[in-house]
């Protein structure tokens, strides 16, 4: 039996096969190594039903989530995974890897994720090429579910948002300043609770200002990670993983509009092509 997994910060979608089906498919918390420590993670498996049934069985484990950027947190999920994981093989690769099979198989082209975070890389159809993109919710992410939260947040307390929206946002949320303030700041993984706004935004996609936001980040993912990239290897088209990019996607191809960029590819959730890609090597 093998187990794919696909972890952003805020969930972990599980695939569990055999020889010529899938066992199981489930959900559980994220696991992201910047986050969180090997005992964490332990605990986390120990809660699934699925897991604890098929922990012996299962012989060999892609692990793919954002934070595994570095052999040190890469070991984090490793150790966690190998405590709990007798008897399986295990490999732990970052999202983007992830997002490129998925997109591309075996082929040569840019690749980019737009979900919770941002990122976006060259993909030589074996290997990702490192480079100094995916510096986190606070100093990147254009265009992601948290960036767009930050604009919505930030727009809301300066009073500059529009008066209809101003009362959809009151009206959902119910929260004062120094409440968010506190998420924010002070409170454990805010990235996560800055991009559980993106709802907002899908729930009132067609309004105007909240349109002109996600056009606006979209611009600035395609500018900041996509051009320098295209620039490198012109005539390369882009694939996109990620539920923002997935959820507005109409919005990402009007930014990419006048531009170099040439969208070949949006999936949601790359789970189910890895799935089928793994399950084919085994």
């Amino acid at each position: 039996m093998i187990a794919v997994v696909y972890s952003g910060s805020n969930n972990a979608e599980w695939r569990l096969a055999g020889k010529d089906r899938t066992i199981a498919s489930f959900k559980t918390n994220g696991i992201n190594p910047y986050f969180n420590d090997e005992k964490h993670i332990i605990h986390l498996l120990n809660k699934n039903i699925n897991l604890i049934h098929h922990a012996e069985e299962i012989k060999r484990i892609y692990f793919f989530g954002a934070g595994a950027s570095s052999d040190e947190l890469k070991k984090v999920v490793y150790n966690a995974f190998s405590a709990f994981f007798k008897f399986a093989r295990i490999s732990v690769e970052h999202d983007i890897v992830a997002a490129a099979i998925a997109c591309c198989r075996n082929s040569p082209d840019i690749v980019s994720i737009c979900g919770s975070g941002s990122n976006a890389a060259w993909y030589d159809g074996k290997k990702i090429k490192p480079n100094n993109y995916g510096l986190g919710y606070i100093l990147a992410d254009e265009g992601s579910g948290n960036w767009l939260g930050r604009q919505l947040i930030k727009a809301y307390m300066n009073e500059t948002l529009p008066q209809n929206i101003r009362k959809k946002f009151i009206d959902r949320y119910d929260i004062d300043r120094k409440t968010l303030l506190e998420k924010v700041y002070r409170q454990k993984q805010p990235a996560l609770y800055l991009s559980s706004f993106s709802e907002f935004y899908v729930d009132n996609k067609n309004d105007d200002y909240l349109r002109n936001i996600i056009k606006k980040g979209f611009t600035k993912l395609i500018h900041t990670y996509l051009l320098p990239l295209h620039k490198e290897h012109p005539g390369a088209a882009v694939h996109f993983a990620g539920s923002v990019s997935s959820n507005f996607q109409e919005y990402l191809y009007e930014a990419a509009t006048g531009t170099e960029i040439k969208i070949a590819t949006i999936i949601k959730e790359p789970i189910n092509n890895l799935l089928t890609y793994y399950s084919n090597k085994n």
